[in-house]
């Protein structure tokens, strides 16, 4: 069974390690992509700010097998947040979780006077991207604010409110 919850700092090492595993596997691991971000490391401290939440999805074992977090968009205009780092090793997968982190994020940012959120994504990423279009999410033409993803090649946006 998996269970998601906020991150701690002692989850820092093993999102790291979730994230190092799935962005390659999409070739994800180049320049200008999320893997090489600075926050990679130290998740639970990156999203400790205002406006910011990340949560991990542990499973049976208390093992983290994925995350998902919220923060005001880099560059961005007010009310923006960004949809940030999430990802889930093979074996959380089709297991509905996703939907359920997303949704949970949503409403966090919500919750946190946000307006609009905002996610980069890349070809190839069909399930993440089937899912945000499911909930509402549409595709815009440019990027939005300076996140330094340079290779991301889609983007979305929601309306929140």
């Amino acid at each position: 069974m998996l269970t998601l919850r906020p991150i701690r700092p002692e989850d820092d090492a093993a999102m790291a390690s979730v994230i190092r595993a799935v962005m390659p596997e999409f070739g994800a691991d180049g320049p200008g992509f999320a893997i090489h971000d600075p926050e990679v490391d130290h998740m639970s401290a990156a999203y400790s700010g205002p406006g910011a939440a990340y949560f991990v999805v542990v499973d049976s074992t208390g093992q983290v097998v994925g995350g998902a977090g919220v923060a005001p968009l880099e560059g961005g205009e007010p009310g923006v947040c960004e949809l940030r780092k999430m990802y889930f090793l093979p074996e959380a997968r089709g297991q509905g979780m996703g939907d359920a982190l997303l949704r949970h994020c949503l409403a966090e940012a919500r919750d946190r006077g946000h307006r609009t959120c905002y996610l980069e994504t890349l070809s190839g990423m069909d399930r993440a991207i089937g899912l945000y279009r499911k909930l509402g999410f549409q595709a815009l033409c440019a990027p939005l604010g300076r996140t330094g993803h340079g290779g991301c090649d889609q983007w979305f946006a929601l309306e929140l409110t």
